[in-house]
């Protein structure tokens, strides 16, 4: 049996904190895993932006709620789910991402929490696990299914390393360049074209 497992921001949906930062002018909450790999430097700089700035996640969900998939995307899951299981992998938090998973017809998701105070206020996160995405795609093998991965950033090259096949979707030059050992694609056609590459590579390890 063979599993699907997706970055969630970039694959399916923008990046929540690019949308958030164009809907308020603060440019530094644009940079994400694609510029900072450290993921606890980057929130920590999240989280004193949203402090100086008097905002909290109710700011952060109104923008959230007017998401919508990527182009394709939903067209792209369709064809997917006919032939994998399902799972989003993420490094966003519940938080943030269960108004969008309604809009993708529920999958898994496994990602992390915000720590939120009574005046909405995000006052830390909490990660499920330290190397999340990478540990789950373990998981999933332990269990004997066959990993296929996909992702677009820093914080997803451990878990496209772990898996069976990782692809890259719409990376970043810096990511392509440092990691060039990982097959890109630019669309959800030649993404689908190379998740059946992917299949019949990985039978053949059968």
């Amino acid at each position: 049996m063979e599993i699907a497992c997706l970055d969630l921001e970039g694959v399916l949906f923008g990046e929540v904190w690019i949308n958030f930062a164009e809907r308020t002018g603060l440019e530094i909450l644009k940079l994400t895993t694609r510029d900072i790999p450290d993921y606890d430097v980057l929130m920590r700089q999240r989280l004193r932006v949203l402090a100086e700035n008097g905002l909290g996640l109710p700011d952060i969900q109104a923008v959230i709620n007017q998401m919508e998939p990527l182009d394709g995307a939903k067209e792209f899951l369709t064809w997917l789910r006919q032939r994998y299981q399902l799972a989003i992998l993420s490094d966003t938090f519940y938080e943030f991402a269960t108004p969008l998973m309604k809009k993708i017809d529920y999958p898994m998701l496994i990602c992390h929490h915000l720590i939120v105070d009574q005046k909405g206020q995000v006052t830390d996160y909490r990660l499920r696990q330290r190397e999340s995405k990478r540990e789950s795609v373990k998981a999933f093998k332990q269990l004997n299914y066959r990993v296929i991965a996909v992702g677009d950033s820093y914080n997803d090259t451990t878990m496209l390393g772990e898996a069976q096949v990782g692809i890259l979707f719409r990376p970043p030059h810096n990511v392509v360049a440092e990691f060039p050992h990982f097959p890109v694609t630019r669309t959800y056609e030649e993404l689908c074209e190379a998740f059946l590459k992917a299949s019949a590579n990985i039978q053949t390890l059968k």
